[in-house]
């Protein structure tokens, strides 16, 4: 147990059953893993808030592949970036419509925009980014 530290938390009974609830739920083995989440989960949201601090993410993308020339525009948009752009996994759901993740390491004012980018290219019927952390400053 070196490195831990252990102190109270004090809140409203109704609040605490909240949170019991929920960990129950998530099943998390106890209150203090449920909290370190939530700490954690806070301080991945404030590293993605800092345009220079080196983040990793996910951007997915759903698009129909019959959209003249949207494909290579797509592409070429994921070469421009290849620097940031570590895998990317293309599915095809249907006939018209593809899914594309993106997998994505670097600082996060440039993830922030290559996602704007790639959402907003015409022909993109739905995209999203998905923040995380590197885990370098979390324990």
């Amino acid at each position: 147990m070196s490195g831990l530290i252990r102190f109270g938390i004090s809140m409203e009974k109704e609040l605490l059953a909240r949170l019991d609830k929920e960990i129950v739920k998530r099943g998390y083995p106890n209150r203090s893993e449920a909290i370190r989440d939530l700490i954690r989960n806070q301080l991945v949201e404030l590293d993605w808030s800092q345009d220079d601090e080196e983040v990793a993410g996910t951007i997915t993308i759903i698009y129909d592949h019959h959209v003249k020339g949207l494909s290579d525009l797509l592409l070429e948009l994921q070469h421009d970036h290849h620097e940031m752009i570590i895998s990317v996994m293309h599915v095809h759901l249907e006939h018209d419509n593809c899914l594309e993740v993106m997998v994505i390491k670097g600082k996060a004012s440039e993830a922030r925009d290559l996602s704007s980018r790639l959402i907003g290219v015409k022909g993109v019927k739905h995209g999203k980014l998905t923040i995380t952390s590197t885990g370098k400053g979390l324990k």
